[in-house]
């Protein structure tokens, strides 16, 4: 598990829900795991023994969950071919991603599915209101979108095949080996590169490497579509030009700016940020000054025995109770400090 205690800031814990819930629905569906109502649960308990692991290694002081609005979607209405092309979901994984607010809301912790909006929104809105409160940040999403929220107080958990423990916690010096670019240019480079899961197709002839290479070389995309206005490109071209010059790479400053001032390429840019940009100012409800009230840990015993025994996997009632009841066992040498 990674290690984020050296921090003198509290840590709002951002999770992901529907992201949580597809990874496991598709690693677990073959054990046809049910609740004590003969219900499927497989994705909402696997979810759940990442959710405690996650707090039980990052000592959280708050909790909230993102959930998507399945009924209406701004995106969708503004965007109708958005994430076109995904299979239908499998009814047991709809079942069960219905229930989930339910059973987080339940136990005590908070849950938001913002009108129109996805759990991307609310990821948004937790980073913001880190800052804004003075708080450190973790997100916990298999969805690429969130990078663009890295920071110096906000990582994000980029969940993969090896589960909570074997995924890597990104930072901004972790981003930039990856992608080589910069945490404060990764919405300009997703909106580039485009996303094909979201049926977002990206700026044409501009693949990662190029769009990465030009945010770092030149700027953000406003002073790329600056230049592009007042001096025809001139001022990107040569700097991508020296910059090749410099490392012996191949010259593209021409190319560059001939994809971007083709027909469309920046219509297709700011569609995408459009889309891509999650909504940053919603209200979480977060009261943290306020004992008890919604996503504050440690929560009831009682209650969680209760509604995580309905579960009916009697380890995972007891793993609950004393990670959801008590403070973590990492924030021992936290509260030692």
């Amino acid at each position: 598990m990674p290690d984020i205690d050296d921090r003198p800031r509290r840590l709002l814990l951002v999770v992901d829900a529907p992201s949580l819930l597809h990874r496991n629905h598709h690693a677990r569906a073959h054990t046809g795991m049910t609740d004590r109502a003969g219900r499927p649960s497989w994705a909402l308990h696997g979810m759940l023994r990442q959710i405690l692991e996650a707090i039980d290694g990052f000592a959280p002081d708050a909790v909230i969950f993102g959930l998507d609005d399945r009924l209406a979607s701004e995106r969708a209405a503004f965007y109708p071919a958005y994430k076109a092309g995904r299979a239908e979901k499998d009814a047991d994984l709809v079942e069960q991603l219905d229930r989930a607010g339910a059973l987080l809301d339940a136990l005590g912790l908070a849950t938001l599915t913002p009108p129109g909006l996805e759990a991307d929104d609310v990821s948004a809105s937790g980073a913001r209101w880190a800052v804004d409160h003075g708080w450190s940040c973790v997100i916990i999403t298999s969805d690429r979108d969130a990078f663009a929220h890295i920071s110096d107080h906000t990582q994000v958990l980029r969940l993969i095949n090896g589960g909570i423990s074997g995924s890597p916690l990104l930072t901004p010096a972790r981003l930039l080996a990856m992608y080589g670019v910069a945490a404060e240019h990764y919405l300009d480079f997703a909106a580039l590169r485009g996303d094909a899961s979201d049926n977002l197709p990206g700026v044409k002839g501009l693949g990662e490497k190029t769009a990465a290479t030009l945010l770092t070389q030149v700027g953000p995309m406003r002073s790329v579509w600056a230049d592009i206005d007042q001096n025809e490109g001139r001022g990107v071209a040569a700097t991508l030009d020296s910059w090749a010059a410099e490392t012996g790479a191949r010259r593209l400053g021409a190319t560059v700016v001939r994809r971007l001032t083709e027909p469309e390429a920046r219509e297709r840019f700011d569609f995408n940020v459009r889309i891509m940009s999650g909504r940053d100012d919603l209200d979480l409800g977060l009261t943290p000054d306020v004992p008890g009230t919604p996503g504050l840990l440690p929560l009831d015993a009682e209650r969680i025995n209760r509604v995580v025994g309905y579960l009916d996997v009697e380890a995972t009632t007891s793993l609950a109770v004393r990670v959801l009841s008590t403070d973590p066992a990492s924030s021992a040498s936290r509260h030692s400090r």
